[in-house]
């Protein structure tokens, strides 16, 4: 049986920002990948209803295209608000993580880290630990969180735990696959020199590479790996 892993991100783009060429790795290696989005992504930008919804439409219509992609299996989108998921009351953010656990049963999951700036990625990753406490019959049993870029290191000093990767995955052989996955996200992607450019990104997966010694890498802080 082919191993199953499951990326619960707030938005659609930060599983292609935080871990697409792992993912692209793990599936051309055999792997099953399952996407879960959490908020919209769009709903705090546009107060007017029709062209909110054109534009939640579009984003969605991107998931799917970087996810064919990457690869991926299958792609769920939930309705939470956009930049207020700290108005959510944390077991409801848990028991919906909850159910995504327990419909894949992945063995590795990937999420956000708990000191990013943006706070529906904080409000993520606490849902995802809070899902994935240590009780007999769980079946993750690698956890993993990733950086966003324009997120991660726009925590100040102090203000948050800062992101210290202790996990890296050669990606030199998908890098360009990570690239074009982000391509389906054009309305998201900046010019250089933002973070969240083309050029950005894929300078921050040669400099993780070169900090290992390969040519490309994605880095992850990990939280947890029951062998």
């Amino acid at each position: 049986m082919s191993p199953s892993i499951l990326v619960i991100a707030a938005h659609p783009d930060d599983e292609v920002l935080g871990c697409g060429g792992t993912l692209l790795k793990l599936a051309h290696e055999g792997a099953e990948i399952h996407l879960a989005f959490l908020a919209d992504g769009i709903g705090s930008r546009n107060p007017d209803p029709a062209q909110r919804q054109a534009e939640l439409d579009h984003r969605r219509a991107a998931a799917r295209a970087a996810a064919d992609i990457l690869g991926a299996a299958s792609v769920h989108f939930d309705d939470l608000p956009d930049n207020r998921l700290d108005g959510v009351p944390l077991l409801d953010l848990t028991q919906r993580v909850e159910a995504l656990i327990a419909r894949h049963r992945p063995v590795t999951l990937f999420t956000h880290h708990g000191g990013d700036l943006n706070i529906d990625h904080r409000r993520t990753h606490q849902a995802v630990m809070t899902a994935c406490r240590p009780q007999s019959g769980h079946p993750v049993r690698t956890l993993l969180c990733f950086e966003v870029p324009s997120s991660t290191e726009w925590q100040p000093p102090g203000s948050g735990t800062p992101f210290t990767p202790n996990w890296f995955v050669d990606i030199g052989a998908t890098l360009d696959g990570k690239l074009a996955a982000l391509t389906a996200y054009a309305a998201e992607v900046r010019e250089w020199p933002h973070p969240r450019s083309r050029e950005g990104v894929a300078y921050l997966a040669r400099w993780r590479g070169a900090s290992v010694g390969c040519q490309a890498a994605e880095a992850f802080v990990l939280a947890r790996q029951l062998g």
